[in-house]
């Protein structure tokens, strides 16, 4: 039996009615009720939803937000940030307002949009947090993430733009088909960095570690365990990097991946 399961959200533990199936929470609470440490590893911030599903799987353990820029402790609110470098936001916001392109930039708990519009709008409802626009001058606290929300087509343009001292994690959600949120954290944060931290923190070796993940943006966490598995409608890139495949997410895929580390 592995000592901890990591699960991405978007395209894993959520499908395409933005829902996690019952039996799926069923599987995750036998593994917990096991031994077994659960971890979100996820894109998206430590607030609404995501936080919700953290403190479900495990509501005493280390979790990963805002992929890698965010490890924390949700019974204690425990941070483990890795802010942006000096210099990177200003670059970032002046490019948004040049390109008339939406940034969200984004705190451990909190985040602001450079241009209030209806992807902004349909992204908190996403997040399960009020539409409630501000912008990123107005935040308190240590930056530790921006994310570009572009259309689709968009996606590739974007990321071959200069992004010097910084990391891009590109990701879609089942949810939001027509979107792409590519995530912007300091070089060398990503989730796989951040899976590591939990590890250690728990005292296991990477070998007693799974990663369920669809996105590129999970390939990182799958690189770095001992057991990465990818979801049926996994991204090519997460399909590559996988040592096991399971089901569909709306198939309740998660439900075999667990079942997978229960017996491993």
């Amino acid at each position: 039996m592995l000592g901890l399961i990591c699960v991405d959200v978007d395209g894993t533990l959520i499908g395409t009615d933005n829902t996690v199936r019952e039996d799926v929470w069923a599987a995750l609470a036998d593994a917990r009720a096991k031994g077994v440490r659960i971890a979100l590893c996820s894109g998206r911030p430590a607030i609404g939803n995501a936080l919700g599903y953290a403190r479900r799987m495990d509501a005493d353990g280390w979790h990963v937000f805002q992929n890698g820029a965010s490890v924390v402790r949700v019974d204690s609110g425990e941070s483990l940030s890795e802010a942006l470098p000096e210099g990177a936001l200003p670059m970032l916001i002046e490019r948004a307002h040049a390109e008339d392109r939406l940034l969200e930039v984004y705190t451990d708990t909190e985040f602001g949009v450079t241009r209030p519009c209806s992807l902004a709008e349909r992204h908190a409802a996403l997040l399960g947090v009020p539409y409630d626009p501000r912008t990123p001058e107005s935040l308190v606290g240590t930056r530790v993430r921006a994310q570009w929300v572009v259309p689709r087509e968009q996606e590739t343009a974007v990321t071959a733009e200069p992004h010097p001292g910084l990391d891009l994690h590109p990701a879609g959600s089942p949810a939001m088909p027509d979107t792409m949120f590519i995530s912007v954290t300091r070089a060398g944060v990503s989730k796989g960095s951040a899976v590591r931290r939990i590890a250690a923190e728990y005292g296991l070796g990477m070998d007693r570690v799974m990663m369920v993940g669809d996105g590129e943006n999970d390939v990182s966490a799958m690189r770095v365990v001992g057991h990465p598995v990818a979801m049926g409608n996994a991204d090519p890139p997460a399909r590559a990097a996988a040592r096991y495949t399971v089901g569909h997410v709306d198939d309740g895929g998660l439900i075999e991946a667990v079942q997978l580390a229960l017996g491993l």
